[in-house]
């Protein structure tokens, strides 16, 4: 299970939490909006981006990165897309503000004298997971970071406490949404009922949350990928792996569709010409 893409399944959910881990009280900052970024005419791909309401008297715009594995180029990478993107941006936000959140202190880059400046400002913030355990009564959004980083072990005991603790919270459904996700990644071979028994939810069905939908979603679409494949290959032959991996990243829609016109390929040009028009 890779604990990263937890973090960004948890942004998305609630992006309140970055500013909970940097302890900064931003406006509206429950109505920020966690997206990823494309820098036109570059090869960037900003995939932490806290975006500002569109009606938000102060614009800012704060950029972060998980990285729980040493990544030497890290620092360089993050603040070159960081300037980039705010060069290309259609907005021009009031301000900007910069999250790196390492697992720990050992996974930091081992040099970081270009950047000293940069790191050393208000605007630059560095989190490492494994400290927050000795933050004083750490608030409810905190203790999920601390679940998504718990062991096996710990964590059932830990996300049936979180959700007693959330009970009485104007966020119990944001707060289920995410101790589900982190359940889900953390427990791929149990079942929806085994995972219900295990956080003993009775008033909440797991097939309502986004993360239920959103693993179901990926199952059923690999299963379609699947059986489009064996019906290309024997309508039309063996397909290359370039038209399989077109293929593999289409939509349930786009499969529906193809599946409906395969019947109608006499030869492999037909899907590619039926590729070139809908992929």
């Amino acid at each position: 299970m890779r604990r990263d893409s937890i973090f960004y399944k948890l942004f998305k959910q609630m992006p309140e939490l970055l500013f909970e881990l940097i302890e900064q009280s931003v406006p509206d900052a429950d109505r920020y909006r966690f997206d990823s970024v494309e820098v036109k005419e570059t090869a960037f791909r900003i995939d932490g981006v806290f975006l500002p309401p569109d009606d938000a008297e102060s614009k800012v715009v704060f950029f972060s990165e998980v990285q729980l594995q040493k990544k030497e180029n890290l620092y360089k990478r993050f603040f070159a897309e960081l300037f980039v993107s705010l060069h290309r941006a259609e907005i021009d936000y009031d301000d900007w503000g910069g999250v790196l959140i390492f697992g720990s202190r050992s996974v930091e880059p081992s040099s970081s004298v270009w950047y000293r400046s940069l790191l050393e400002s208000p605007q630059v913030f560095r989190i490492y997971l494994d400290e927050i355990e000795q933050w004083q009564n750490p608030p409810l959004a905190i203790e999920i970071v601390l679940l998504a980083m718990s062991s096996e072990t710990e964590t059932p005991d830990r996300a049936r406490a979180l959700l007693d603790r959330s009970e009485q919270d104007d966020r119990r459904q944001d707060i289920l949404e995410m101790i589900s996700t982190i359940m889900m990644y953390r427990f791929p071979k149990l079942g929806w009922e085994a995972v219900a028994m295990m956080l003993d939810i009775q008033d909440v069905r797991l097939e309502d949350t986004r993360a239920y939908q959103e693993i179901a979603e990926k199952q059923g679409q690999s299963v379609r990928v699947s059986m489009t494949l064996m019906q290309l290959t024997e309508l039309i032959g063996d397909l290359s792996d370039v038209i399989q991996a077109k293929i593999a990243t289409l939509s349930l829609e786009q499969l529906d569709a193809l599946g409906k016109a395969l019947l109608r390929f006499k030869k492999l040009t037909d899907l590619e010409a039926w590729l070139s028009e809908h992929h």
